[in-house]
């Protein structure tokens, strides 16, 4: 059986983006869930699917009850940090597909900014596999993921004779797309190259400026039958292909024994199933919603999703490529370097807006997007559409 085409996002919402929220993780995923229902047409009444990260602090039972959803068929959670994303949706659209639920909404919530911030050293006590793996390092200081990333991108560096600057590249273009986003934390603040290059170092080869920001806020996102979505108000964004991945020898950030450094695997797995799943090529992409975590890894995934060759990637993005006008624009919204930092959903509702015409910056002629999750980790990703 083949997911292609048989389910739609139908709606989207989202709370206010900020570093202070001032209410409860539960509030803002209530919030924004209500939003993208209205968004879509439907109410609570409607809802019999629940899908969100295992990091969320919001149990689906409790969102449910907040909603006032009658009874729940089908609930599920996705692993793997800003690797879920995707995964969020990929779940619900299965569930629609196989009449597990009609409608299915995906949320994620958090006070990442004014609670806990993932972007401090982690001193991990979990007893379980993942518990071992990061005892391998944290005993070490190797205890952030800027620390994490920093690794890789050096080798990167080394490989290819990438430079800060092409990293700073992609925090220019991001910061620029988010400067004319009202939506975006880091809207009328654009930065410059020596901006970057002068922002204080977090773990070489990262500058401050490399690193998305925190943020308070949820996203939400409704998922329905392909021909449901067609009745409802707004045009449906019909998931073409929906993928998870990983890589050989794959750790929880730690992916440094695959043989290449330089190379992101989960990504590259993700990449081979969203093009034979949907029957596109790179070529076919209008815009891409490239998980921005830190800037290197922008490049790499480039080049992991085809779209240039290895050590390519520097050379893609020179004179404005990844820019709105650009080869090929990426994160119109501003992305998590300039919008918000909500694990990558917001970015997967600005890829709704962009194929809806709707968008703050709009790309022309939208017609295909390619959306992915968190990397360095077991990972996700969707290509959306507006085919009927």
């Amino acid at each position: 059986m083949t997911l292609s085409g048989k389910a739609a996002i139908a709606g989207i919402g989202a709370t206010e983006f900020s570093k202070d929220s001032g209410r409860s993780e539960l509030r803002l995923a209530a919030e924004a869930c209500l939003s993208a229902l209205h968004d879509a047409g439907l109410g609570p009444a409607d809802v019999d699917g629940l899908v969100t990260f295992t990091g969320d602090a919001n149990a689906e039972i409790a969102v449910q009850r907040e909603l006032g959803i009658p009874a729940l068929r089908f609930f599920s959670r996705v692993d793997y940090g800003g690797g879920a994303a995707c995964g969020t949706v990929a779940h619900a659209a299965m569930a629609v597909a196989t009449g597990q639920a009609d409608v299915v909404v995906c949320y994620r919530a958090f006070n990442e900014r004014s609670g806990h911030r993932f972007g401090q050293a982690t001193a991990s006590g979990r007893a379980d596999s993942t518990g071992l793996e990061f005892s391998w390092h944290l005993p070490f200081g190797f205890a952030t993921p800027a620390a994490w990333v920093a690794m890789q991108a050096r080798r990167y560096m080394h490989e290819y004779g990438a430079t800060s600057e092409d990293f700073g590249r992609v925090a220019v273009a991001m910061r620029r797309h988010a400067a004319t986003n009202p939506q975006a934390w880091f809207h009328g603040r654009p930065i410059t190259l020596e901006e970057h290059q002068a922002s204080r170092w977090i773990v070489d080869p990262l500058h401050l400026l490399d690193c998305c920001q925190e943020s308070d806020g949820g996203v939400a996102l409704v998922v329905t039958s392909a021909d449901r979505a067609r009745d409802l108000p707004n045009p449906p964004a019909v998931i073409a292909a929906a993928a998870q991945g990983t890589g050989p020898d794959q750790m929880m950030m730690f992916g440094y024994y695959t043989g290449d450094l330089a190379t992101l695997p989960a990504m590259g797995t993700v990449g081979t199933a969203l093009w034979a799943r949907s029957g596109l090529t790179p070529a076919d992409v209008q815009t891409a919603i490239l998980y921005d975590h830190f800037t290197p890894f922008v490049l790499i995934q480039l080049e992991e999703l085809g779209f240039c060759g290895r050590g390519e990637a520097p050379d893609f993005i020179k004179d404005g490529g990844i820019e709105l006008g650009g080869r090929l624009p990426v994160n119109p919204n501003g992305g998590q370097l300039g919008e918000a930092y909500i694990h990558g959903m917001n970015g997967i509702a600005e890829a709704v807006r962009q194929l809806r015409g709707t968008a703050a910056n709009q790309v022309p002629s939208v017609e295909n997007v390619l959306v992915t999750a968190g990397t360095g980790v077991p990972t996700s990703g969707l290509i959306l559409t507006t085919a009927n």
